[in-house]
């Protein structure tokens, strides 16, 4: 039977089944071969080559997310699981997937409501992975819709600047096209211009096209308690991370794949779904959500 799989030796789509492959982590897998090359090959997706399922892969990220330390993780697998692993394959696993969905998820637009908030965590990044070395202080400018609880836009940075944070409202723009009405910070100044340049003026109205809402606490103006709501929750699982290994990127893609938890894995308590679900991001994702994100992504990818 004539199949139009590429061949990822030779890019060409002469390839027809022949026969199976039995691993010992993946199970029964479907065979190729290619008349163009006179090589046979199974389809890469995107635990190719993995020694371990996808089940167990899709385990442990879903443990790490939930507040688990990959050590706790690791003794997770050994009462249940028959071949071991280590804690550094279940950070590697981390980091991998949260980059293959987050070419995914970063390409989705949600259905937003009116209100943006957005503000920064500090965090104290280990410059080397030896804690003696010192720490950086980093920050994680992030937003979120307050109709829908949708983690809008994000951004790992080594410094709290313009520049960084007109990344994080560009991205906003991009997503909320012209639904967004009101941006509202706390009160530091750097957001004032920022805020106006990103968005633009209207000659229509006479006016900037976002009212920009400053509430600034010190003033006792109160707080940003959707935004504030969701800090709790980050703090909670990344006060045990060890400085983020003593790496940017390592921060990014954790931090990236914290995200995507919050937006399509767990339920909301405050709207009893999922972000991503209350912004009218219809995915049908299954009872294994994660390995779901990752077909999904690894579809997109190859299409």
């Amino acid at each position: 039977m004539k199949s139009k799989l590429q061949c990822p030796h030779c890019k060409k789509q002469n390839t027809v089944k022949r026969g199976y492959f039995h691993t010992q982590a993946h199970g029964k897998q479907q065979r190729y071969y290619c008349k163009s090359c006179d090589k046979k090959f199974i389809p890469r997706d995107a635990f190719y080559r993995m020694r371990n399922s996808p089940q167990k892969i899709t385990l442990c990220l879903d443990l790490f997310f939930r507040g688990i330390s990959t050590r706790k993780v690791q003794e997770h697998l050994q009462a249940f699981y028959p071949h071991k692993s280590s804690h550094k394959s279940i950070y590697l696993w981390v980091i991998k997937y949260s980059q293959v969905i987050a070419k995914f998820t970063n390409n989705l637009k949600p259905e937003l409501g009116q209100e943006v908030q957005v503000d920064e965590v500090e965090y104290h990044r280990r410059k080397h992975p030896k804690k003696h070395l010192g720490v950086a202080k980093n920050w994680f400018i992030d937003s979120i819709d307050t109709k829908t609880r949708f983690l809008v836009a994000a951004q790992y940075a080594e410094s709290r600047t313009k520049e960084e944070i007109k990344k994080v409202l560009v991205d906003i723009k991009k997503k909320g096209e012209d639904n967004i009405k009101i941006i509202t910070t706390d009160g530091f100044m750097a957001y004032t211009n920022v805020v106006k340049k990103t968005f633009g003026y209207s000659n229509k109205l006479g006016r900037y096209k976002v009212f920009h809402n400053q509430v600034n606490a010190r003033q006792g103006e109160g707080f940003n308690y959707p935004i504030e709501r969701l800090h709790n929750g980050q703090r909670a699982r990344t006060k045990t991370m060890r400085g983020f290994h003593g790496s940017v990127e390592s921060a990014r893609s954790i931090l990236k794949g914290w995200e995507i938890y919050y937006n399509y894995i767990t339920r909301h308590q405050g709207i009893d779904k999922t972000p991503s679900e209350e912004a009218k991001i219809h995915l049908n994702l299954g009872h294994n959500k994660w390995l779901s994100l990752i077909e999904l992504a690894e579809n997109t990818k190859s299409s």
